[in-house]
């Protein structure tokens, strides 16, 4: 509970110093807080406006082709945050930013209206005719002027552009929109695109192909006359152009799953390069492998079988027949494939098991493939044979023939597979809407002038509290009595600062004598009484030595005016300047230095001679005098303790004026002889650890000290109700009110 109570106390403490800090700097930080309120006000009077326009899109994940059905459902919505994550660094991505900085520059070009463009036109051209900035520059301002958030939980992303023009920033907003719509189209039809763009290449070769076997018999014919080939020829030939045809459409196909399945690996490689030679493990599995060669063997069986066969009842009984085996032998391959789909799945991250999928269906799809290609090519391969033992008269017109034929079947398959890439490509929509294009905005988003008027003025209040703190805490000069209480020093009296007195004019140092209503002599009345009470038999303090820890920290302005009060008390005091370092007592009473007790010590004058008498009652003076080479063994000499024993005898108070106490060890001596020591310290100018020296010196060595007096006090609000009432109550008075003393 005490430690508690500590605590609590300690917090409170250090929340008024910081109250009192903020309150004793209070002029400075309105300074500095109106200078900041004066920038804000300047700046957001020529802030230009800036318009923001908002473009709003909804990112669907891909369905792929709308002739193809859906996939696995349970894997249709995975990762759906990471989906759209990715989506919008595609927004952010160069590329992008590319394709509207053309397109901005695309517009500016074929427009009439060239002031509807600012952010994009070169600015220090001005007076001139309007000058497009480089392109690099421009999709460098396109990273800071555009940006892309997503709406929490949505798959809704805004698109905000920001310019000097309304409807440049309408313009950015929507060219944002189109092109990342654009390259969304391009990215996901870019597979079917790949093989829209092969199947053209090999139509475009197979009609040449074609083209040059239709010349080559056409000349042929002309060379030899109409040759007419045997009826069996002619059908061993529509045999052969049927499956070589087929062999090679199915070539095709196979090229075009080669390159599918080697994207799919190739994209599947960057996230896990493991899993390729796993999934090809199972699609080359010798049981799923011997399936898919069953199959293809029944099917180019079935074919065979239907080329020579001539009875419609009976090819229609063999379809049945093949298509009863092949369907049976389908099911057991898709029941084992499912067993080997379900088991790679389950081992995949969810972030790939969508491509994980796709990779195995093409490579499941590339082996059967493979499998039917080498069947038709034996089967090409036998009738091959069977052609080349024609009659050698029909051998070449058989050939030209066959070529013709089996071109034309492979172009008309490559013309047909090269329309539905066509219309599968058209058919893959993007997974892009445009919900609401950006709109010219009528009125500036930004600036906000009151926001920037009152941020200029809370961070001119911020930086000069924060000011304040950084110098009070590099600051180590005593302020305030509480820096001495705190240290459990006690403090006899408090001293304000005397107003109109500076080096050139000294006339107020003797404040108690020149003006006695004043606040400062007050306070030295103050001063006397607690000085006259700090120790219970008052008859045993006689001789009050004051120092300081250095110079100009006004010792000898308050021995003066202490020795003054005891005197305007009616007691009979001396002032004995002791400081035979750098005495200055008869300078404040305008007279010399010498004769002083030290031409007294050597004999050179009498006791009289030295003592002085100043214009206030009770109150004399003896100067420095000479001063000698050894001031430190002249005041610590039995001389001097006689002296003072003397003194005692004939004076109520002796004040001894002394040297600081850290430069010289003079203070120190003297210390041993008096009845009592004070330390004067000047706020905001005696340095802390400066007077904790000097104060530990004064304890250690004797214990007459009675505390310190701090001189040049400055009251300010920020010091509490109890000064505030010393100030009020120690003001002179005129008439019946009383006037407050103010110090600056």
């Amino acid at each position: 509970m005490e430690s508690n109570s500590i605590n609590n106390n300690y917090q409170q403490n250090s929340f008024r110093e910081y109250l009192n800090l903020i309150r004793l700097n209070l002029g400075l930080i309105l300074v500095v807080g109106i200078t900041g309120l004066i920038i804000g006000i300047v700046y957001a009077l020529n802030a230009p406006d800036i318009y923001k326009s908002t473009t709003v899109i909804k990112i669907t994940k891909p369905q792929g082709s709308i002739l193809n059905s859906p996939l696995i459902p349970e894997f249709q919505d995975f990762g759906s945050d990471r989906f759209i994550a990715n989506e919008i660094e595609i927004l952010k991505s160069y590329k992008l930013r590319d394709k509207v900085a053309q397109a901005l520059i695309d517009s500016f070009k074929f427009t009439s209206n060239k002031n509807n463009f600012k952010l994009i036109l070169d600015n220090q051209e001005k007076n001139k005719i309007p000058i497009l900035l480089p392109k690099e520059e421009i999709i460098d301002l396109l990273e800071s002027k555009v940006s892309i958030d997503q709406k929490r939980g949505l798959d809704i992303v805004e698109i905000n552009a920001e310019s000097p023009s309304p409807k440049e920033a309408a313009l950015i907003a929507n060219c944002y929109a189109i092109a990342y719509k654009e390259l969304n189209l391009e990215y996901n039809r870019e597979q079917l695109t790949s093989i829209r763009k092969f199947l053209a290449q090999q139509r475009d070769e197979k009609l040449a192909e074609l083209s040059q076997v239709e010349e080559a018999l056409r000349n042929y014919q002309e060379q030899k006359g109409i040759v007419q080939l045997p009826e069996q020829a002619k059908a061993l030939i529509e045999q052969t152009t049927d499956f070589e045809s087929k062999m090679n459409a199915t070539k095709i196909d196979l090229t075009i799953a080669e390159k599918t399945l080697n994207q799919y690996k190739a994209e599947l490689a960057k996230k896990d390069p493991n899993i390729n030679d796993y999934i090809e493990s199972f699609a080359t599995e010798p049981y799923i492998k011997n399936l898919q060669l069953q199959i293809a063997d029944l099917m180019t069986q079935k074919d065979r079988a239907l080329s020579t066969s001539k009875d419609a009842q009976r090819k229609n009984q063999m379809i049945k027949e093949f298509d009863a085996k092949i369907n049976e032998l389908r099911e057991k391959l898709n029941s084992q494939l499912a067993v080997y789909r379900a088991g790679i799945l389950a081992a995949s991250p969810d972030e790939i098991k969508e491509l994980t999928k796709k990779v195995l269906e093409e490579e499941v799809k590339y082996q059967a493939l493979l499998a039917s290609y080498k069947k038709l090519s034996e089967i090409v391969g036998e009738y091959d044979k069977r052609l080349s033992k024609l009659p050698t008269s029909s051998i070449d017109l058989a050939r030209l023939t066959r070529e013709q034929s089996a071109y034309e079947k492979l172009y008309l398959q490559i013309e047909e597979k090269y329309q539905e890439a066509i219309i599968n490509e058209q058919s893959v929509p993007g997974n892009v809407l445009i919900v609401d294009p950006g709109l010219v905005p009528i009125k500036p988003s930004k600036p906000n002038r009151p926001l920037i008027i009152m941020v200029g003025l809370f961070l001119g209040i911020g930086f000069g509290i924060a000011f304040a703190f950084i110098r009070n805490h590099f600051d180590n000069t005593v302020k305030t009595p509480e820096d001495l209480q705190n240290r459990n020093i006690n403090i006899l009296s408090w001293i304000p600062r005397i107003e109109g007195l500076n080096n050139s004019n000294k006339e107020l140092e003797f404040i108690v004598a020149k003006k006695p209503d004043a606040s400062a002599s007050e306070a030295y009345k103050v001063l006397r009484t607690r000085i006259r009470f700090s120790k219970i038999d008052k008859e045993s303090l006689k001789t009050i030595l004051v120092t300081s820890s250095r110079t100009l920290e006004g010792k000898t302005t308050t021995s003066v005016n202490l020795a003054g009060s005891f005197a305007l008390a009616n007691f009979k005091t001396l002032i004995l300047d002791a400081d035979l370092r750098k005495p200055r007592v008869h300078s404040v009473f305008n007279e010399k230095r010498f004769p002083g007790f030290t031409d007294y010590f050597f004999g050179q004058v009498t006791y009289d001679q030295i003592l002085r008498k100043t214009g206030v009652n009770n109150l004399y003076y003896i100067s420095a005098g000479t001063i000698p080479p050894n001031p430190s063994e002249i005041l610590g000499s039995s001389q001097m303790e006689s002296f003072l024993e003397k003194l005692k005898n004939e004076f109520d108070y002796i004040i001894i004026d002394s040297a600081p106490l850290i430069a010289v060890t003079d203070s120190e001596i003297l210390a041993q002889l008096v009845d009592g020591t004070i330390l004067v310290v000047s706020a905001n100018d005696t340095e802390i650890d400066l007077m904790e020296r000097s104060v530990d010196l004064l304890r250690r060595d004797n214990l007459n000290f009675l505390g310190v007096v701090l001189n040049n006090f400055i009251y300010r609000s920020g010091y509490g109700s109890y000064y505030k009432y010393y100030y009020y109550y120690s003001t002179p008075t005129n008439g019946s009110q009383k006037e407050k003393t103010k110090v600056s």
